[in-house]
């Protein structure tokens, strides 16, 4: 079966030069925040470590969508489900830490469930005082919904827009329970005022410059994994699956189940970036479930190029910094303009800012030269 190979063949140079300045971002940004005089044109603040390492956690978002909407052929509108998931199950770790220096003065018992008059801890919250159980339910929470979810979706063979309306709705009945404030995750207000991590003070530039090399870490290591399931035999499934999946499930393909493994990879990593992004911005609540926050991610995508990996990065980049810039300057229209990129981007661009370039690049290479007529002649006579 012929598969497409247009820009889904990864650059390795490309590859290189992604990571490579990742790597420099994160030498160069702590040097600039710890190590150079406040009063220096060259200091960077600690409000611009913060923010670009949440730059970084969206972009790790944006590439987990990539992986199943760029080769997969699965667009998912619920991705930010799994990133809230991630980030309330770090946001959980971060409340036992409080302990006595709540508002209330509980040792046991967040700020908002003494306010709620709770009696006990909810069994749900048992293990979440230690770093590691936390760890190991950000990626394990995350997962084990999407394998359900996937389960159920990918053995019914819903595809398409359906399943497209599926998981959005997924993420809107989690965002409608999460507002209860009987589900003891803080309702409306969600989780905040944390004071540190592993017994870190967050407002520390030191652990600010920790978060923000962490993020840029597992951007990378990301990455690097995404890499390596595309561009092996896998992947290649993969590609075929979105190409041409009744033909891929003829050939004898269990086409559902390459389709749940890249899905709840794909949900890992989300849950992730949500966790490294909780402790940056200070607060997880259940906004994080909005669809409105999955098509923003499908916009990043989109707008980078879909089915690059790198493409992803680029357009989360890209595109949050031009959120911060316009929520300043045109703080009433920049839902419109955002709306308006993702437009333009899809008439104009179609495979994003990273397939313009390529295309770019390869209309000034040299075309090889034809063959005379004579070697031309000379190569027929002597296949003969």
């Amino acid at each position: 079966m012929a598969i497409s190979s247009q820009p889904k063949l990864l650059s390795d140079a490309a590859s290189r030069w992604l990571v490579g300045t990742i790597a420099l971002v994160l030498v160069v940004v702590p040097v600039l925040n710890l190590l150079v005089p406040a009063d220096s044109a060259l200091h960077l603040s600690s409000y611009w470590v913060s923010l670009l390492g949440k730059y970084l956690c969206l972009a790790l978002l944006a590439l987990a969508l990539d992986l199943v909407w760029g080769y997969a052929g699965i667009l998912s509108l619920g991705h930010g489900a799994f990133f809230a998931l991630g980030g309330y199950a770090m946001g959980m770790y971060l409340m036992r830490q409080i302990g006595e220096r709540g508002v209330y003065g509980n040792p046991v018992l967040p700020d908002f469930m003494v306010f709620l008059d709770w009696q006990e801890l909810p069994w749900y919250w048992y293990g979440f005082d230690d770093f590691l159980f936390a760890a190991l339910m950000v990626v394990l929470v995350p997962g084990a919904l999407a394998f359900a979810f996937g389960w159920f979706a990918f053995r019914s063979r819903v595809t398409g827009v359906y399943l497209s309306i599926i998981t959005q709705a997924l993420t809107f009945a989690l965002m409608l329970a999460f507002f209860r404030n009987d589900m003891g995750f803080g309702g409306n207000n969600g989780l905040t005022d944390f004071k540190d991590i592993l017994g870190f003070s967050l407002a520390a530039e030191g652990t600010k410059s920790a978060l923000f090399v962490a993020s840029g870490v597992a951007l990378i290591g990301g990455y690097l994994l995404c890499r390596r399931v595309v561009t092996s035999r896998l992947g290649r499934v993969l590609v075929a699956v979105r190409e041409a999946e009744s033909r891929t499930r003829f050939l004898g393909y269990r086409v559902e189940h390459y389709k749940l493994f890249v899905f709840v990879l794909s949900a890992m990593l989300a849950g992730i970036a949500g966790a490294l992004y909780v402790p940056q911005v200070g607060i997880i609540n259940p906004g994080e479930f909005a669809p409105l926050v999955s098509i923003e991610i499908v916009v990043w995508v989109a707008v980078g190029g879909r089915g690059y990996l790198y493409g992803a990065i680029v357009g989360a980049l890209l595109v949050n910094y031009g959120k911060t810039w316009f929520t300043g300057a045109f703080p009433e229209i920049w839902l419109f303009l955002l709306g308006g990129l993702f437009v333009v981007s899809t008439l104009f661009l179609p495979r994003g800012v990273v397939g313009l370039l390529q295309r770019r690049r390869s209309s000034h290479q040299p075309s090889p030269p034809s063959p005379s007529p004579q070697a031309a002649a000379q190569a027929e006579e002597g296949a003969r």
